[in-house]
């Protein structure tokens, strides 16, 4: 298994303090989950109705009824790779690490670029995938941006859009372009895992192309059956796909919290390097002695390696917020001090 956010019982072994005193900020969950109400009896004895109002919910939510309900996004990444030939895949990076394990896996050839593709590049793509807004950077790339590169791609090239954390701020969604776009090769995948805070539900969508849906939804009847997403989790989604009123909520609550983070960073001297609603990613060379000192005090962060940086997600509530301060402020003083005796001997 690929290095993840989460795996919090691994932390907590290695470091000897107990799950419940942890404060995980490793994922990029909302750190607040959609209230839903507990599906009955009936939604866990029978067989998933799928039949039932979830694609017309989803539909409404998304704008579009060309669409396909997944057991959560991670679904259509592993399987869309066995949907073609070994072909020649290009990822704008650093990015979510299972869209190249996945290609890479299926035989195909997979190049990723930290720059912003040139017109040669794409064309000579057959697969282009682009996590919008990154993970873990918090790039985004506008949609007219991405339309002009579809254009620029091969006439049978694909585009895969990840908007994983796209829910805080829909306006920067591609849907809307697509839904412009006849016979579009374009697919977008999305997931009730982070804004919703739902990641245990297994619930996400893949949406656009008809074709690359018709094939994917082939794929997953073949590989995982006729019901891969529970009865009980279709009725949490069609509840929080519904609720609204909640959503706004959600979106300020993000919006502020995520500008807290930013500014307690660059208080402490240490400006973020890249963030979205759900996180702030800081780059350093002593990332990895950056997670130790944290996890040593019980709070888990992501650490990456190319480059060298660590992901922060947000605190729930004031308890947490200022345990967090008191451990950056820590962290932060001694690696300062002892980059500073590095650099005076």
């Amino acid at each position: 298994m690929l290095e993840h956010g989460g795996r919090l019982r691994d932390a907590a072994q290695q470091y000897d303090i107990p799950l419940n005193e942890w404060l995980d900020l490793s994922t990029g969950i909302s750190p607040w989950c959609y209230p839903f109400t507990l599906p009955g009896v009936a939604s866990w004895q029978r067989l998933p109705e799928v039949n039932d109002d979830l694609n017309q919910t989803a539909s409404r939510y998304y704008g579009t009824n060309s669409l396909l309900a997944l057991p959560g996004s991670q679904a259509a990444i592993s399987m869309l790779p066995l949907l073609r030939t070994p072909a020649r895949v290009l990822l704008l990076g650093p990015t979510y690490n299972e869209h190249g394990h996945a290609w890479r896996q299926a035989g195909h050839r997979v190049e990723e670029t930290y720059q912003l593709p040139t017109p040669d590049q794409l064309a000579r793509v057959d697969v282009l995938v682009i996590v919008n807004p990154n993970n873990p950077t918090g790039r985004v790339i506008a949609r007219e941006q991405l339309m002009q590169w579809y254009e620029q791609l091969p006439k049978r090239s694909w585009m895969i859009i990840d908007e994983a954390f796209v829910d805080s701020r829909p306006n920067l969604s591609l849907l809307p372009a697509i839904n412009q776009v006849e016979n579009s090769r374009i697919l977008v995948l999305r997931s009730l895992g982070k804004f919703f805070g739902l990641a245990g539900a297994r619930v996400g969508f893949a949406l656009g192309s008809r074709q690359l849906i018709q094939l994917l939804e082939q794929k997953m009847t073949s590989l995982l059956g006729a019901w891969p997403v529970s009865g009980p989790a279709r009725n949490v989604a069609m509840q929080a796909l519904a609720d609204l009123p909640w959503q706004q909520q959600q979106r300020r609550r993000l919006s502020n919290s995520n500008q807290r983070l930013v500014n307690l960073l660059a208080e402490l001297a240490h400006p973020a390097d890249g963030q979205s609603d759900f996180f702030c990613w800081i780059k350093s060379l002593q990332a990895r002695q950056w997670q130790q000192t944290l996890a040593e005090q019980g709070i888990w962060c992501r650490c990456f390696t190319t480059p060298d940086a660590i992901r922060l997600g947000l605190p729930a509530n004031e308890s947490e917020w200022r345990r967090l301060k008191q451990a950056l402020i820590k962290l932060f003083l001694a690696t300062d001090q002892f980059a500073g005796l590095r650099s005076s001997g």
